[in-house]
């Protein structure tokens, strides 16, 4: 008997196989649950239809795997679509995951004190908004022992040069899991999010996750980075009956990085090239 059998819910944000989405996705339909996803949109001029290849190459061969369609969080009309769709196979869904962040390179790129108005509020209302948007239209069909649950960084919570203006979206991100949390506990929802290391993701490359490997391998307490498959079981769990007491928290799935208040063991690295 699998931890998700006849469960079901909406998986949004998979870009490719190795997103942290996907590493959850996969591991809860490896459990028996079923799963509808979403694509960004592809572009009119984009025969390909580059964006929701990449998902379907994740999805085939997966039974569990529902359906595939678009999303633009920004559109209203796509939100609703997408949860109409998920009521028309599923009837109610038991969870919903949130990997859903975007900036402008260039924004990312700049100093914070440099961010470009409309490159702040398009950031802020992809990757932060975008959990009260999809939450709110998804609301009639949660079941009354459901589980949302948003991906998110330590960036939001202590400065991390480079992060820049994605810091401030994860913040807005942490207070908004906190505030859904209070909302939707009294219809037996439970939200949380999940704070990962740097993985060699899209995500994760846009925003120099290369310079950071080497960083968390040497202060986390562990001693090394973290795997796509340790987020995916973890990711599971917080949407899953077994974390069914839990709500309105930040998992860390880092190492032990987040734990700790000086360099550790990077410090003997630097004693010994400086002694």
């Amino acid at each position: 008997m699998g931890q998700f059998d006849g469960k079901k819910g909406l998986v949004l944000g998979v870009a490719n196989d190795r997103s942290i989405a996907w590493a959850i996705a996969e591991h809860i339909m490896r459990e028996g649950g079923q799963c509808g996803f979403t694509h960004l949109p592809d572009r009119p001029d984009d025969p390909r239809r580059r964006n929701r290849r990449r998902v379907a190459k994740c999805t085939e061969g997966f039974e569990q795997a529902r359906f595939l369609v678009p999303l633009d969080v920004r559109r209203d009309d796509q939100i609703a679509s997408v949860m109409q769709t998920a009521a028309d196979e599923f009837g109610q869904i038991d969870f919903l995951l949130h990997s859903i962040a975007f900036a402008d390179r260039e924004d990312l790129m700049r100093s914070t004190v440099d961010t470009s108005r409309e490159g702040f509020n398009m950031a802020m209302e992809i990757s932060a908004y975008s959990l009260i948007a999809v939450t709110h239209a998804a609301k009639s069909i949660l079941s009354n022992r459901s589980a949302v649950a948003a991906m998110t960084y330590f960036g939001g919570e202590k400065c991390v040069p480079g992060y820049n203006v994605m810091g401030i979206c994860k913040a807005a991100l942490d207070a908004i899991i906190r505030y859904l949390a209070y909302d939707l506990g009294p219809q037996g929802t439970r939200v949380n999010a999940l704070s990962a290391g740097p993985l060699k993701t899209l995500a994760g490359t846009a925003a120099g996750v290369g310079s950071m490997l080497g960083l968390y391998a040497h202060m986390a307490p562990l001693g090394r980075n973290i795997s796509h498959q340790e987020v995916g079981r973890t990711g599971a769990f917080l949407l899953s009956d077994d974390s069914d007491g839990i709500t309105g928290e930040i998992l860390h799935v880092d190492g032990g990085y987040n734990a700790m208040g000086s360099p550790g063991r990077l410090l003997d690295l630097i004693r010994e090239k400086n002694p």
